[in-house]
């Protein structure tokens, strides 16, 4: 038989936050720095090489960086939900009574009268006690849960990604105002990004397209500036 709950199904965008905060991150750092990189290098630069091997050497560089730091980091969130859970567990071992107030006492904030969260407490405990607490005591469950090679693999490949596209700039556009066309192609780059990840995540296009670009262009416009200044190719 048919749920008919599961014909009203709604999509719920914090599912995708995980992979889509990781995604997003690395695709922008990945067009935003190499562009940057590479119009330092044009604005000082009469040469097309040096321009392709910067923009090169930071795409890999940012690549491997950006996948190290989002395994790292998240790899310490789950060390944290691992220690609060082995904790949790000694507490149910060590004073069963006093987590099932706990419990009781979290569900009656929710708005349950007080009889009706102990009965709740109780039941739930007895089902699985241990879970009841990590998802309701910690806040932790499988949509928030910390996934570290989840989150190096989609910051690495979407910087990668990112990244190829001033790369294809660099090498095929006149060398002429090349900076100029890294520049307006990094934006567009950009606006498509902030488009994409805004219906992926239901939120509103027009405000990520105003962040995305606003600080694209302070970024790049800043690194056009020393390389006119210095002569120096920066990063």
């Amino acid at each position: 038989m048919t749920n008919i709950a599961d014909d009203y199904l709604e999509p719920h965008y914090i599912q995708r936050s995980n992979w889509l905060r990781a995604s997003v991150l690395g695709a922008n750092d990945g067009i935003l720095s190499t562009a940057s990189l590479a119009i330092g290098v044009a604005a000082a630069s009469d040469f097309r090489e040096p321009i392709i091997l910067a923009t090169v050497a930071g795409l890999v560089a940012g690549a491997l960086s950006m996948a190290a730091g989002e395994y790292v980091s998240v790899s310490s969130q789950t060390d944290v939900e691992k220690a609060d859970i082995d904790r949790e567990k000694q507490e149910l071992l060590d004073m069963p009574d006093i987590e099932l107030v706990r419990l009781a006492e979290i569900y009656e904030k929710r708005g349950l009268k007080k009889e009706t969260a102990l009965t709740v407490a109780k039941e739930l405990t007895a089902h699985d006690a241990l879970g009841s607490h990590i998802r309701d005591e910690l806040g932790i469950n499988d949509v928030s849960q910390a996934k570290p090679m989840q989150a190096a693999l989609a910051s690495g490949a979407s910087f990668t990604v990112g990244g190829i596209l001033p790369l294809i700039v660099a090498i095929f556009l006149p060398l002429q105002n090349m900076e100029y066309y890294l520049y307006g192609f990094a934006i567009i780059f950009l606006i498509l990004l902030g488009t994409i990840a805004a219906k992926t995540g239901g939120s509103s296009v027009t405000k990520a397209i105003i962040r995305i670009t606003f600080w694209g262009t302070v970024a790049m416009g800043l690194t056009a500036l020393v390389g006119y200044l210095f002569g120096v190719s920066v990063g």
